[in-house]
């Protein structure tokens, strides 16, 4: 009852501040795992109680399922869901190889013969994994966290050719894979390289118009904000951006917080239309991602 108690579902007001606001939209809305992570990334929680709820969703073949990234529903292991495993385990410290080995025997069984990880459409859909393409999108966030935590494994050489060889000849790009594509080269271990490749990339950005760099201009079409690219001032995307720039995206980050104290979802590319409650479970990770953002950023005091 205490727990209950804490977290009054009628205040007599609701709460003020941005990170009070969005607290209690967890603790009333979020799954145990999405909890443990805000308590761990904003009340000082305690990383175990993340990995204790992180372990309901890994299945026996080392990959993750039931509906970790909520888009995906079913208990089978997708590359998707573990991929925001390793996002998790990445976020609380405690991506290490003892854990990234049975992850990468996972990831093997499922890869192309290059080392790619299918996109996420196609083996939601029941296709086999020896038969679909690689997808940079899929591949590339699961290799560029496994560099940063300094894992090693066999299929990691393959796959990191794969991401280098895709990033570096994106032309018709998308903004889901210059996102991918960032996140592989910010850790990527060939650093001039990484560099190069990542201006190269920026210039794409900005001449394909992959970005909204007025959100608040008239008549602008949804679409990536610098932030998306860029989620941490030391990502090599920041580049890419004037501080201006970057300003404004944040500040349209910072305004998008809803009444209820939550960030909107974004559906994964491929995913199928969210459910009530896929959309809710998706808001909460939203949320924590947002609030992360603006942290380190500087912009949530």
């Amino acid at each position: 009852m205490a727990d209950i108690a804490a977290v009054p579902l009628t205040p007599a007001s609701p709460p003020r501040g941005t990170l009070a606001r969005a607290e209690r939209f967890v603790w009333l809305t979020a799954r145990v795992l999405e909890r443990r992570l805000f308590a761990r990334h904003f009340r000082d929680g305690a990383a175990g109680p993340v990995e204790t709820a992180l372990e309901a969703y890994r299945n026996d073949d080392g990959g993750y399922g039931h509906a970790l990234e909520p888009a995906l529903r079913g208990p089978a292991s997708l590359p998707v869901h573990t991929a925001r495993a390793l996002h998790v385990l990445d976020a609380v410290g405690r991506c290490d190889a003892r854990r990234a080995e049975d992850v990468c025997r996972y990831l093997t069984s499922v890869s192309t013969t290059e080392g790619a990880l299918p996109a996420v459409g196609t083996l939601a859909s029941g296709g086999g994994a020896a038969r679909l393409p690689g997808s940079l999108s899929a591949t590339a966030p699961v290799v560029g966290l496994l560099h940063r935590n300094e894992v090693w494994h066999p299929w990691l050489f393959r796959a990191t050719d794969f991401c280098r060889q895709a990033v570096e000849s994106l032309e018709a790009a998308r903004p889901g894979d210059v996102e991918a594509a960032v996140l592989f080269l910010d850790h990527a271990p060939d650093r001039t390289r990484a560099e190069a490749a990542a201006g190269r990339l920026g210039r794409l950005v900005r001449r394909e118009r992959l970005v909204v760099l007025d959100p608040d201009g008239s008549g602008h079409a949804p679409g990536a904000l610098p932030h998306d690219y860029a989620r941490t001032p030391d990502s090599l995307a920041r580049a890419w951006f004037t501080d201006a720039e970057t300003e404004r995206s944040l500040d349209a980050l910072a305004a998008a917080q809803q009444d209820d104290g939550g960030w909107p979802a974004r559906r994964p590319p491929g995913a199928p239309e969210l459910t009530p409650g896929a959309l809710l479970e998706s808001r909460c990770i939203a949320t924590i991602e947002a609030l992360r953002t603006l942290t380190a950023y500087g912009r949530l005091v």
